[in-house]
């Protein structure tokens, strides 16, 4: 039997479906389901930066490298690489500062090597090194090498003069193996090395000790 208080009570509505829930309403969520906010259906996309974008930043940075010191071609393109610039654009970038001599190998081989044989001593052999580390090309390191006159003989003594006076408490043997590992660091090799070396040595009276007489003499028996 009803009350009257019974016949007054709102009817009870299922949510999200289940037995007896209105057709309206959709079927039920899933176990586990949660609510989300509109936000989570947003997705975040950035914008990546066009050909052009990319291309002005990498020449940027190469231009602020240049101001620093000048760089050989190779030494350019590893700066635009860096900056994810692809290989077409590089050579474009390239071409385009050489036309404005911006990059020349020409220009930097010879004064790599002005500067190494002038300011640090350095032989022909240590020059070749230096320049092909720069990425240099083989031909273009032959032909600022052939600038220079042939005097390798000549500034090497120069340099081991400059550094015999200090060795002059060592013994001989010790002083010329010094001296001589000096000269091959900076490209004198073999022979000039050896005759640097021994000719400064012999400047600053550094020379092999020679035998002194064992006192033992020996005469003719009658």
């Amino acid at each position: 039997m009803q009350s009257a208080d019974d016949d007054e009570l709102a009817p009870i509505i299922p949510l999200f479906g289940g037995r007896g829930a209105d057709p309206s309403m959709g079927s039920a969520l899933p176990a586990g389901a949660r609510f989300r906010d509109a936000s989570d259906d947003v997705d975040v996309i950035q914008a990546e930066p066009d050909a052009d974008e990319v291309r002005r930043r990498a020449e940027e940075a190469l231009v602020r490298k240049l101001r620093a010191k000048q760089l050989s071609v190779s030494e350019a393109r590893s700066v635009l690489r860096e900056n994810d610039l692809d290989r077409d654009s590089i050579e474009d970038v390239i071409d385009d500062f050489q036309r404005r001599s911006y990059l020349d190998d020409h220009t930097l081989a010879s004064l790599l090597v002005t500067s190494g044989s002038e300011r640090k001593g350095q032989g022909r052999i240590a020059l070749a090194r230096s320049l092909a580390q720069r990425g240099i090309p083989r031909d273009i390191i032959d032909d600022a090498l052939e600038e220079l006159p042939d005097d390798d003989a000549e500034r090497a003594l120069e340099f081991a003069r400059s550094k015999a006076a200090g060795m002059s408490r060592l013994d001989f043997d010790t002083a010329l193996r010094r001296l001589h590992g000096q000269l091959a660091r900076r490209g004198y090799g073999g022979s000039v090395a050896m005759s640097a070396a021994r000719t400064a040595l012999g400047e600053v009276g550094v020379r092999r000790a020679t035998a002194r007489p064992s006192g033992v003499r020996f005469v003719e028996s009658d």
